[in-house]
């Protein structure tokens, strides 16, 4: 039998829509209309008479990264999982993202690379994969909130809650162009402020707890570039290539992908971690591309036609702020997306938790609560979602020489394992597609603690391999 976690998470990734929905609520706000907002919004609208959503940076319509993302301009991927909720709250989403120009890559033009060996290709079950650049989708997914009826979006800037007693009734924010803030009564406020959420400190001044928070530093360099995408130079449309840090060897940890996005072009990231910087330089860029990743880098960085600058991007760490653990909380008010857990971007779970939050707000909506209590029903589901996408990516993390914890419980026999799994991954397509659920979100890291996975790829591990052409 599955886990009570395994289980849970199984029913937030569900891509089957809500049978029933009852408005419980006259108003609601949420604050920040990135994804998580922008989704959390969407969910609302079955349960609200009125959602309104403050956005301080207005509409995505130019196609451009806005300036609340930072990270905007650097690749982003759409998790399978996160295509499955988009098309749960937006039906008809990925159809229509593939006719304004999304991609689907061919199967043949997928490459993985792991210390610069080919690894097997990705299973059928990572279908369906959109691939755009982060404002394209992000634009598209407004388009589809804006044309609800029942959802407002005003610019702004958000500036702090309104109380009552044990709850929150509204929330204050500074309109664009205005200098004194105004106040909208909520019955539910939605924090989708993304990493640099001001919820805790809000809190913490209203006489509550601030939710406690764990980091673990990364300190990851990015670089990314556009080119124009040319059969002539490569035919590859998506690439990963990872390489593990063996001091001794005078190896250092990186890894670099390559998308073919909207505009048929390619955009393509290198990284280093800690002192390891990629610069704007493009030599320094083209430098980089040919001598630590495989050749099809290197070619595109030469060969290519260079669209722009080269852009950096530099995250100190992976932080998740954890509400569950909260004794007091105010009713009235949640948060989601990256206000609740940000992770290594590398590893490209942002986009697709927050869409996995707004399934858990769903869950909490139809489970007709008493908005006048904390909802801490939704942040346990949060925490499942959080707990996943934390263990994928932090693992993988604490294997880099300068990241020296926190360590979990039980992390030599968890890394032994997944070492395991991950050797078999590179050369049997049924661990591979196991392991794929899980790095894209369709099942949860305890999916490979099965036996029956364990055991293949104890088999795999002693019989004769056979290299990835």
């Amino acid at each position: 039998m599955p886990s009570t976690s395994a289980r849970k998470f199984a029913e937030i990734g569900t891509p089957v829509p809500p049978a029933r929905t009852d408005v419980i609520m006259r108003r609601a706000v949420v604050l920040g209309g990135s994804m998580a907002g922008l989704l959390a919004a969407r969910v609302l609208s079955d349960h609200a008479d009125e959602v309104l959503v403050v956005e301080r940076d207005g509409s995505d319509a130019d196609g451009e990264p806005r300036p609340g993302v930072p990270q905007g301009s650097q690749v982003h991927a759409l998790l399978p999982a996160g295509n499955v909720q988009l098309d749960r709250w937006f039906p008809g989403f990925s159809k229509a993202a593939v006719e304004a120009g999304a991609v689907v890559p061919p199967r043949d033009g997928v490459k993985f690379y792991s210390n610069g060996e080919r690894r097997i290709g990705p299973p059928v079950m990572m279908d369906p994969a959109l691939v755009s650049t982060r404002p394209f989708l992000e634009g598209l997914v407004r388009e589809r909130t804006e044309a609800v009826p029942n959802i407002k979006f005003v610019v702004g800037r958000a500036h702090g809650l309104v109380f009552d007693g044990d709850r929150v009734i509204g929330a204050r924010y500074v309109p664009e162009g205005a200098s004194e803030p105004v106040v909208e009564s909520a019955d539910l406020v939605v924090d989708g402020m993304g990493r640099s959420s001001k919820l805790g400190d809000w809190l913490e001044e209203n006489g509550w707890q601030r939710p406690p928070m764990r980091r673990m530093p990364i300190k990851l360099n990015y670089a990314t570039a556009l080119f124009k995408r040319d059969e002539a130079v490569s035919d590859t449309w998506i690439s990963v290539s990872t390489s593990d840090s063996v001091p001794e060897k005078g190896k250092i940890a990186r890894i670099a992908g390559i998308n073919s996005v909207e505009g048929d072009r390619w955009i393509m990231l290198i990284s280093g971690y800690d002192e390891d910087r990629p610069t704007r330089d493009v030599e320094d860029y083209k430098t980089r591309c040919r001598r630590d990743f495989p050749s099809i880098y290197g070619d595109i960085a030469e060969n290519g036609e260079m669209i722009g600058d080269v852009v950096t991007y530099h995250q100190a760490d992976s932080r998740r702020r954890d509400y569950h653990l909260l004794d007091r909380l105010p009713a009235g008010v949640v948060a989601a997306g990256d206000a609740v857990a940000s992770f290594n971007p590398v590893y490209g779970q942002g986009m697709t938790s927050a869409t996995l939050h707004a399934s858990c707000l769903s869950a909490y909506l139809r489970s007709n609560p008493d908005l006048g209590k904390p909802a801490t029903t939704y942040f346990e589901d949060v925490k499942v979602v959080v707990d996943a996408a934390w263990q994928v990516s932090t693992f993988a993390d604490l294997s880099l020489p300068h990241v020296d914890g926190p360590y979990p419980r039980g992390y030599a026999i968890i890394k032994r394992i997944a070492g395991l799994v991950f050797k078999a991954s590179a050369t049997d397509p049924v661990v591979a597609a196991r392991m794929s659920e899980v790095t894209t979100m369709l099942a949860p890291p305890s999916a490979l603690a099965r036996p029956s996975t364990l055991l293949r790829a104890l088999w795999v591990a002693v019989t004769p391999k056979k290299k990835v052409s």
